[in-house]
């Protein structure tokens, strides 16, 4: 906890030395509101930052940085992308921590199978009793996760993909049955991109492919890690990240920039923060039917509010008989029908 100490105490220090002017100088008790508030949300984003980089920061690291150049090794012997062989490890070994392992150095959960002739040990999985294999060095499992998918029929197909393609090495994987868990492919894909482990399968093309990949990563960034698109209001929206603009974004979903901004009720000049929801047509006149109306939560402004159940702003305002000058007070109910 040391460490989240450390940034919460940081995190007052500059929400002061931000804030005081505005308290200073403005007087007036909606600015004074929305200072607090913003300070609140300062501080939480700053803290849940913290936290999260101590997750990220400890035996995922740790696995990431021992094991990296046994997964491109083998990428560059068996055309299995990095991203894959590291995230198959870190999911099924715990990072490394799992018995099986610690004690028999098995990192991929491969069981025994009728042409296993080495080493064995028996743990209960999907039943008891279960027998897997044991190897003197994770090396030789890294070596046999690869001749495993290298020499089975039913992952055949995979060989096909580009070694850049580790969705649809993850999802094929699970469609050849290499785990019971329905969520498999979506898990390998959260961790090889929240970990950033696509990086690793560039090594495995030929220096003329790799130039021309990064290239077209410069141009195309979205290609590696693709925005998903979710559904509200019966709406389609992504989540914008650290780093996104209006322009990348409209090249993605091929949209028109402008016709983004407008669709979100914002000015051409306006950053785009991570977490903001970005509508890709007109939003609607209206919430849909299961939200008659809401309740404003502390944080909220109009904006927020519209962007939330998927209804164009001046419609919000019109629907509640408010002007644009109108400041939501924490507890007042507005209509969104």
């Amino acid at each position: 906890m040391e460490h989240v100490n450390f940034v919460t105490k940081i995190t007052k220090e500059l929400v002061i030395s931000i804030l005081l002017p505005n308290f200073v100088a403005n007087s007036m008790k909606n600015h004074m509101k929305h200072s607090i508030r913003l300070a609140v949300c300062l501080c939480c984003l700053l803290l849940t930052c913290a936290v999260q980089a101590q997750r990220r920061n400890s035996a995922y690291n740790a696995y990431i940085k021992q094991y990296a150049p046994l997964a491109v090794e083998q990428m560059k012997q068996h055309k299995i992308p990095a991203s894959i062989t590291l995230a198959q490890g870190l999911l099924e070994s715990g990072a490394g921590r799992s018995t099986l392992a610690r004690k028999s150095n098995n990192h991929f959960g491969i069981k025994c199978h009728r042409d296993w002739r080495g080493r064995r040990v028996y743990y209960d999985d999907d039943a008891r009793g279960e027998c897997f294999r044991a190897y003197r060095h994770p090396r030789d499992s890294y070596e046999d996760h690869s001749l495993f998918l290298k020499s089975g029929p039913r992952y055949a197909f995979l060989f096909k993909l580009s070694i850049t393609d580790y969705k649809g090495w993850a999802r094929g994987l699970k469609k050849a049955g290499y785990a019971t868990d329905r969520s498999y492919a979506n898990r390998l894909i959260t961790i090889i991109e929240d970990y950033d482990l696509y990086k690793y399968d560039v090594q495995g093309l030929s220096k003329r492919a790799a130039r021309k990949w990064e290239k077209l990563i410069k141009k195309k960034p979205w290609l590696v890690n693709p925005h998903q698109v979710y559904l509200a209001n019966g709406l389609a929206y992504v989540v914008a990240r650290e780093g996104d603009d209006f322009r990348l974004l409209g090249k993605e979903m091929d949209i028109s920039w402008k016709k983004l901004v407008k669709y979100n009720d914002l000015h051409k000049d306006y950053t785009l923060e991570a977490g903001d929801i970005i509508y890709l047509k007109e939003k609607c006149k209206k919430a849909d039917k299961k939200y008659p109306y809401c309740i404003v939560r502390d944080g909220d402004s109009m904006h927020t509010i519209a962007q939330r159940y998927g209804i164009r702003l001046k419609y919000l305002y019109k629907m509640n008989k408010k002007d644009v000058d109108y400041v939501p007070e924490v507890g007042d109910r507005l209509r969104l029908r």
